[in-house]
C-alpha cells in the first residue's frame, strides 16, 4: 500500500505544481513524479505508516520538479529527468527512513533494535546513520561515475558532433529518427 500511496502522491503533487506554474497538464513530468514517489518510498517502505508514504511521495514530486528546473538552469543535460527522479529522490528516500520509521518493522522478530525515526521518538541516531549512508552513496556514485566518464573521455571521447546532437543521436546511432515530429529547420537568407 505504501508504494502505491507514494506513487500517487508524487504524481498528483507534480501534476498540480507544474500546472500551477505553466497552466498546462504535463503528462511526462507527472509520470516522473510517479517514478520519483516510487523511488523515494523504496528505502522506507516497510518502516513507515501510510500517512508517511503520502508525505514522502508529495515531497518526491516537489523534488522532481525542483531538480529538473535546477539542472536545466545550470545547463546540465538530463533530458528525461533521471537525476531528479532517481538520484535526488533516492537520497530523499534514504533520509526519510531516519525521519518516518515507526519502529514496527521487525517487531515480532527475536532480535531488536527496531528502527525508529526522529518523528517517532527515535532521536537523531537513525537520522545520523541515514545521513552517513547518503554521504557514502553520493561520494561513491559521483566518484566512480566521474572516474569512469573521465577514462572513457580520454580513451575514445564521449562527445558527439554538434550537428549529430541537433539532428538526434537516434538517427546516427540507429538509422531512424525516434521523434520525427520534432525537427530542426535551417533558414537560408539571400538569393
Amino acid at each position: 500500500m505504501n508504494t502505491n500511496l507514494a506513487a500517487a502522491s508524487g504524481a498528483l503533487t507534480t501534476l498540480l505544481l507544474v500546472y500551477a506554474k505553466t497552466r498546462k497538464w504535463d503528462l511526462g513530468m507527472t509520470l516522473n513524479g510517479t517514478l520519483g514517489g516510487l523511488v523515494a518510498v523504496t528505502a522506507p517502505c516497510a518502516w513507515i505508516e501510510a500517512w508517511a508514504a503520502v508525505v514522502i511521495g508529495a515531497i518526491a514530486g516537489l523534488l522532481v520538479v525542483g531538480g529538473v528546473e535546477f539542472l536545466e538552469s545550470r545547463g546540465i543535460d538530463d533530458p528525461v529527468g533521471a537525476v531528479s527522479v532517481h538520484g535526488i529522490n533516492g537520497l530523499w528516500g534514504l533520509l526519510s527512513v531516519g525521519l518516518f520509521a515507526d519502529g514496527t518493522y521487525g517487531l515480532y522478530s527475536l532480535e531488536p533494535p527496531y528502527v525508529t525515526g526522529l518523528l517517532y521518538g527515535g532521536g537523531t541516531g537513525q537520522l545520523v546513520a541515514q545521513l552517513i549512508g547518503i554521504g557514502t552513496v553520493a561520494a561513491w556514485s559521483f566518484g566512480l561515475g566521474y572516474m569512469l566518464f573521465k577514462v572513457m573521455d580520454l580513451s575514445f571521447g564521449i562527445r558527439v558532433l554538434p550537428e549529430e546532437e541537433l539532428r538526434g543521436l537516434d538517427l546516427y546511432e540507429h538509422g531512424t529518427p525516434a521523434y520525427p515530429e520534432f525537427t530542426t529547420h535551417r533558414m537560408f537568407v539571400g538569393s
